[in-house]
């Protein structure tokens, strides 16, 4: 019979099971009932019960003093994320009971519960380096980067501005760029005086300033710009890049890619009769173009009115005014706020007046306000985004030396030497040399620079125009599908699913379908509606699904503006503008079924 139960059934080998033996228990007397146990009456008020904080991700908020004549209960504080809280003095707390080895009075209460010596660590947890948080990164690398070492990195720069020109054809864009090469000093006398001297002989006259810009024999023959035309200036207070966009409407995509680069716009209207009202009627560039900038992510925008010195205006105050009123309503509409990112000013770009130097007296008194170069210089700086990851979109690229590629920097910066990913083919190259706008070698780039780079480690050929330079820890988006918002501006008939377009996003042009209409905007609440709807036609606002045939670099709208915006063009026209709200990543579909396809069944 077991022992540990006395009334288990005992098993003997070849014995059947025995009932167990009950032993004779003598008679136990019967033992009086239990009393009550009186207890003392409290004179005193309890002890407080042990308190527990649990304090994520920020720093230990200060205790309070306590008044109370005992002891402080312990307090146990778990600490994940933040700094190491500095323990809290307390007024009343009593004298520590003496340690095994000797040790300084420990100040905090919940030291003086510990029983542990003092040269122990307390038993607050803290986690340094766990921060998870978009926010806590971004301020540490700000704090790692911040604006003195960032001086001390790239010295005591200008600013720079990277500014577009943009308007109607013949508005006078290029010969306004050439002039102010040519008052700031980047293009001497004698080079315009050749300028001047071959227009003459080919009998463009006053042309000549544009030559500047316009380098090819096409369109210096044409008097019209195809590609977008660089150069470079210098004020005294700032560096400017200029990018001569064409107006001609058969070379929108270039303008758009030129828009993409800039950071402000400076839309160039004619002011001569007959010039502006064809520009700006349904079909001129001049409407399209202010649409074009704004989704290009352009957010000032200076309205020179040129041609001021015609015989038909001649500093006409009306003239200008009847201009101003026109254009007003439309980039109120195109998203821009008249009162604070745009600006009219009157020049004359040929004869280089209101350019530079303020107009002379006499010319236009009604006129009292700043040069063209004098506005700029004072107008508030973009913001940059200096500590964020590295995001070059690229513009041009062509074999001298080595790969080059031509770019403006989003965000970031870049150091000769530096390890980059190129997306979307993810191929390690390395920095081997950065070129300013003067050809001049550099060590480093800033955000807002536009630069010139030598990779090593890729050919020319596996690059094409709207790939980007990235940081290889944080790399953009590559992409197949995504769904955007969009704004339907132009379409004759309905879109439907399954509808083809190009997209020109940063300086990426790609042909994209809407594969299917999510949702549309109610016009009076503004509401999504649940059922996707069967077609959009102008006017209307959706969300649809886009997909593409190769994968492409975006970002959502609300995390890099500048390459989450995108054009929808079709047939010549603008069709929609939109941006990326939402990014579907297909790569682990793709990695699936390309390793279900590799599988091999043995049998």
């Amino acid at each position: 019979m077991s022992k540990l139960n006395a009334n288990a059934f005992s098993f003997v080998p070849g014995q059947g099971f025995r009932l167990p033996q009950q032993p004779s228990q003598p008679a136990q007397p019967a033992q009086p009932p239990l009393q009550p146990i009186e207890r003392p009456a409290q004179t005193e008020a309890p002890a407080p019960p042990p308190t527990i904080t649990l304090n994520i991700g920020g720093s230990k908020p200060p205790s309070k003093p306590s008044s109370r004549p005992p002891s402080p209960p312990p307090t146990i504080s778990l600490n994940i994320g933040g700094s190491k809280p500095a323990p809290t003095p307390s007024a009343n707390a009593p004298a520590p009971a003496p340690a095994p080895a000797p040790a300084a009075p420990k100040p905090s209460a919940s030291a003086a519960s510990s029983a542990k010596p003092a040269s122990v660590p307390s038993k607050s947890l803290t986690l340094e380096r766990a921060k998870t948080d978009t926010t806590a990164v971004a301020q540490d690398v700000k704090n790692a980067a911040d604006e003195e070492t960032l001086k001390d990195l790239f010295g005591h720069t200008k600013e720079h501005l990277n500014i577009v020109f943009i308007g109607h054809v013949d508005a006078g864009k290029s010969t306004m760029g050439g002039n102010l090469l040519y008052l700031s000093g980047m293009v001497d006398k004698r080079t315009m005086e050749k300028y001047e001297r071959e227009a003459k002989e080919a009998g463009r006259d006053s042309w000549y300033l544009s030559w500047a810009l316009d380098s090819t024999p096409q369109e210096r023959a044409k008097g019209k710009t195809v590609e977008v035309g660089r150069a470079y200036f210098e004020t005294d207070s700032r560096r400017y890049t200029i990018l001569d966009a064409p107006g001609h409407k058969t070379f929108v995509p270039s303008m758009i890619s030129g828009a993409a680069q800039a950071d402000v716009a400076i839309l160039v209207i004619s002011a001569r009769k007959g010039e502006f009202e064809t520009g700006f009627e349904k079909g001129g560039q001049t409407r399209e173009h202010i649409m074009l900038v704004k989704t290009a992510g352009v957010q000032k925008v200076v309205v020179v009115i040129n041609k001021m010195d015609e015989p038909t205006v001649a500093w006409s105050k009306a003239r200008y005014d009847e201009i101003k009123e026109k254009l007003t309503p439309f980039i109120k509409a195109a998203g821009f706020n008249v009162k604070t990112d745009v600006t009219f000013i009157p020049v004359s770009a040929y004869t280089g007046a209101n350019l530079k130097d303020r107009l002379a007296k006499g010319v236009a008194d009604w006129w009292d306000g700043p040069s063209l170069l004098e506005h700029l210089d004072k107008m508030p700086m973009v913001d940059r985004k200096l500590n964020a990851p590295l995001m070059m979109p690229i513009s041009e690229k062509y074999k001298d030396m080595g790969t080059i590629v031509v770019g403006k920097i989003e965000s970031g910066h870049m150091r000769k030497g530096d390890t980059l990913l190129l997306m979307p083919n993810k191929n390690i190259v390395e920095v081997a040399a950065i070129y300013n706008e003067m050809e001049d070698e550099i060590q480093t780039a800033m955000c807002g620079d536009n630069v010139r780079i030598r990779l090593r480690g890729v050919d020319d050929e596996d690059i094409s125009p709207g790939f980007v330079l990235t940081s290889p820890t944080n790399p953009i988006h590559a992409v197949r599908q995504f769904e955007a918002q969009l704004a339907i501006l132009d379409h004759k008939n309905i879109i439907c699913a399954g509808y083809s377009a190009v997209m020109h996003c940063h300086t990426l042009a790609e042909e994209v379908t809407l594969s299917a209409l999510l949702h549309y905007f109610d016009k009076a609440t503004g509401r999504k509606s649940k059922r996707p709807p069967q077609f959009a036609k102008r006017g209307q606002k959706i969300v649809a699904l886009i997909e593409t045939a190769e994968p492409v670099c975006v970002e959502r709208f609300v995390d890099y503006p500048q390459l989450g915006r995108f054009t929808l063009r079709d047939e010549g026209k603008t069709i929609a503008i939109g941006k990326v709200t939402k990014l579907i990543d297909a790569g682990t579909i793709d990695e699936a079924a390309e390793g279900v396809s590799n599988l091999s069944v043995n049998a």
